[in-house]
């Protein structure tokens, strides 16, 4: 009975530490990368005049708090037009998380860079959480200049032509002042073309914001972690093989600097078997313990 008591609290002590393992994967899998801190939630859902018919002078700390007042929003009522000319709604896209960049097509340096930049992380990102499971949009906001015909020459000059899930959109004057407004991208003339904050926004399944991402050459595990929140932070409707698998690539996923892609963590996932065939065995002997104690 003494060894049955010692056996009982030694695999008490076991389950323990599996758990705490388990929660420190959980933690790890999901959080935020420590360089890239957690864009705060709005206080104030208002929107601030962004819109360029003033020629105010570009502050970068009001930009970012314009920017910032922006999360928790929803975007809703807008159309565009694609690269080849076609009526595009942004309504369009809800279902997946959306990550909307504003650019200007005469930009000679920072646009284009950016978009680069952004493509290199939106491969990162694909990697670990699967090609179709978020959409990117790029719009031009400079109504004058941004036709469909500049944005597909801009997106071939990016070398982003063919990125699948990827659309470059136009639209006129008042929709981009409202979309501006909508996502706090602060904008004003200036003798270089255009002052404006260099943000990505994270939109969510169901038009959203989410979070800004700010930056030309941002790390891409920030945009990575914030699409392992959206796409499987959730929990799941049902216990479908799809949502095991996805929700298995959510822990078993790690940065690789070498290739600069996220990999499946094989070694992770056989700890997470061993563990859950170790508990499986742990609850069997205990049922067996009580009842025949």
């Amino acid at each position: 009975m003494v060894l049955r008591r010692r056996t009982f609290f030694y695999m008490l002590g076991v389950a323990g530490f599996l758990l705490a393992a388990w929660s420190n994967v959980d933690a790890r899998a999901s959080g935020i990368a420590q360089d890239a801190p957690r864009s705060l939630p709005s206080a104030s859902p208002s929107r601030p005049d962004t819109a360029t018919s003033r020629h105010r002078k570009f502050n970068k700390a009001s930009a970012l708090k314009i920017s910032q007042a922006a999360i928790g929003r929803t975007l809703t009522g807008y159309t565009f037009h694609d690269r080849r000319g076609r009526l595009v709604k942004l309504s369009d896209f809800r279902g997946k998380p959306l990550i909307i960049s504003l650019i200007y097509t005469s930009c000679f340096h920072i646009c284009p860079t950016t978009t680069r930049n952004l493509a290199h992380a939106v491969g990162v990102a694909r990697s670990a959480v699967g090609k179709d499971a978020f959409n990117v949009i790029t719009i031009g906001f400079d109504t004058l200049q941004d036709t469909p015909e500049r944005m597909r020459g801009f997106a071939r000059q990016q070398g982003v032509s063919y990125e699948t899930n990827w659309a470059f959109l136009s639209a006129n004057k008042s929709t981009i002042a409202r979309l501006a407004a909508d996502l706090g991208f602060f904008f004003t003339p200036s003798s270089k073309g255009f002052d404006h904050l260099i943000q990505a926004t994270v939109v969510n399944a169901n038009g959203k914001i989410y979070r800004q991402i700010y930056g030309m050459n941002f790390n891409p595990g920030l945009l990575t972690e914030t699409m392992k929140e959206l796409v499987f932070g959730l929990v799941p409707k049902s216990l479908s093989l799809s949502s095991l698998v996805n929700r298995a690539r959510l822990y078993c996923t790690h940065y690789d600097p070498s290739t600069g892609t996220y990999q499946f963590d094989y070694g992770m996932l056989f700890a997470m078997g061993l563990g859950a065939f170790v508990l499986t065995g742990m609850g069997i002997f205990l049922v067996r313990f009580l009842r025949y104690s």
